[in-house]
């Protein structure tokens, strides 16, 4: 796995002499930069890629700049990446187009390299504090995550929230030292969202608690073949992250703090799902509970699980 060692901004414009220009500005300024010559692309990089700002041209052939935006905004997975829209008018009315359409901030053309750096670092500065995304993951962060449950609680429809939870890590942490625990985090982080993608909705909510705990917010008739996707991803992830030995040996051989030797299985994940098909939830508070029983439930069972209730047998 490979780290990206600097911020990526994605430039979107069907001008290439303009792309060029924006370019010479940011990468020496310490931004890896993508490009895309239309919204098209723009979109498919946005979600390939994941970067953490985009520049997008108000006027583009096929999807405009605005169409990009409001697409990015609706999808909750894109919806935290900041966009400064970049226009040729100084009109009031595109403006406001712009901001309408979900813009973080906006620029007009011809415009002065310093002042281009400082909306970029402005607007990255304003989205890490508003969204207190978490630094490793890139995911929302506890007050984000705070204010979706209580969000989607308030509308009273149908919720499912799943509090993910890698069981055996600090041990895996102490062996191996923090970065590859930290590759572990991150390469979590990824299945979620893969699993999200291909068996949830675009509304579907993952967000980074802190260490190795995660929540993913989906309705109940998708949450069952989310866990499952989930918990396959991490099955088979799970023994790259270990030297050839002890995938081989197919546990980890740890030296405890008290200087014992003992036998660590592989990490393994633990879902404790929650849902409001059958008990009404109405606050954070409820479900948080309800995750502490069923997370000291699925820990008495070895390997990959979830559970929905603790009077049912673990689904696996």
């Amino acid at each position: 796995m490979t780290k990206r060692s600097s911020l990526m901004i994605l430039i979107a414009d069907d001008d290439p002499d303009l792309r060029d220009i924006l370019r010479s500005i940011l990468e020496p300024a310490g931004f890896a930069v993508v490009e895309a010559a239309d919204g098209a692309v723009a979109l498919e990089a946005v979600r390939s890629q994941r970067p953490d700002l985009v520049i997008l041209d108000f006027t583009m052939p096929g999807l405009t700049g605005p169409q990009v935006c409001e697409q990015l905004k609706e999808d909750t997975f894109l919806q935290h990446i900041p966009v400064i829209m970049l226009t040729g008018k100084s009109e009031v009315q595109d403006k406001v187009f712009g901001i309408s359409a979900g813009a973080d901030d906006y620029l007009v053309k011809p415009f002065e390299p310093q002042e281009l750096l400082a909306r970029v670092q402005m607007v990255l500065r304003r989205t890490i504090r508003d969204l207190e995304a978490n630094p490793l993951t890139k995911l929302p962060g506890n007050v984000s995550i705070q204010r979706e449950l209580d969000r989607r609680l308030a509308s009273g429809r149908p919720l499912a929230v799943g509090y993910v939870d890698l069981n055996r890590f600090k041990a895996f942490n102490d062996h191996y030292g923090f970065k590859r625990g930290d590759e572990v985090i991150q390469r979590t982080a990824e299945i979620l969202l893969e699993a999200v993608r291909a068996h949830g909705h675009p509304m579907d909510f993952v967000g980074h608690i802190g260490g190795d705990d995660f929540i993913v917010i989906t309705a109940p008739d998708r949450a069952d073949a989310l866990c499952r996707a989930i918990i396959r991803a991490f099955n088979d992830t799970a023994p790259t992250f270990y030297d050839e030995a002890d995938r081989r040996r197919g546990h980890l051989l740890h030296t405890d703090r008290k200087g014992r030797q003992i036998t660590v299985p592989l990490l393994s994940v633990a879902i404790a799902l929650v849902t409001n098909e059958t008990t009404a939830l109405t606050h954070a508070g409820q479900v948080a509970t309800l995750w502490v029983e069923l997370k000291a439930y699925a820990k008495q069972f070895e390997g990959s699980v979830y559970v929905k209730d603790r009077r049912q047998p673990p689904s696996r």
